[in-house]
């Protein structure tokens, strides 16, 4: 059986997991609520298994998550937690976490999550493994967006907003014909067939929020 480390900032959560854990035959060796005091922890302690939340009060988890890589720490790391945002699941795949379940699965998964963790293999709780695909889908797009020229960028912004041709034109000192190749061509460098679809882009990417469409 393994030994566990919690790091969750809801008491109620980490008393829950104690138990589910612990009726298991796992050893719950430390918890914490911070970042801070769990890392220090965690190079003293060095457990197996390492159970983190993402949301912790004003701190991420993936401070953490980094901080475990950065210092080569033996222990394996599983999120736990409720955020099914893809990119949170890319992240956390890129930063070596062994498994990511959400919050709301059954027990089962979560014992089956650090049983995978604690002999060396990843886990992807119940609906994780499409989002993993859809993040990392999604990170490939924004290798491409941080690839264009700032001129590019400029004319994507634009026609998300909805300008004409010859209104990016006029503002960009451009023909309308030269923002339309350029338009065609940064479309098929992203592979987004309409403008729906490169709307859709942008704010994920961050290039314009949803309350500017």
């Amino acid at each position: 059986m393994s030994d566990i480390y919690l790091v969750d900032d809801h008491a109620m959560m980490r008393d829950g997991l104690r138990a589910v854990l612990e009726a298991a035959g796992h050893q719950i060796v430390g918890e914490s609520d911070h970042p801070t005091p769990a890392l220090a922890d965690l190079i003293r302690l060095l457990p197996t298994v390492l159970l983190l939340d993402l949301q912790l009060d004003q701190r991420s988890g993936f401070e953490l998550l980094e901080q475990v890589q950065r210092r080569k720490l033996s222990t394996r790391t599983i999120l736990l937690t409720m955020s099914a945002q893809p990119r949170h699941v890319a992240e956390s795949m890129r930063l070596g976490a062994y498994g990511y379940v959400l919050k709301g699965s059954s027990s089962r998964d979560v014992l089956k999550a650090v049983e995978e963790a604690s002999e060396g293999r990843k886990h992807l709780g119940a609906g994780v493994a499409e989002l993993a695909v859809e993040g990392l889908m999604n990170e490939s797009a924004r290798g491409s967006i941080q690839s264009l020229s700032a001129r590019e960028q400029q004319v994507i912004l634009l026609v998300v907003r909805g300008l004409t041709s010859a209104a990016i034109g006029e503002q960009l000192h451009l023909s309308p014909k030269t923002v339309e190749s350029y338009r065609s061509r940064l479309m098929a460098k992203l592979g987004v067939g309409d403008l729906p679809a490169l709307v859709r882009l942008a704010i994920r990417e961050g290039l314009i929020s949803a309350d500017d469409n």
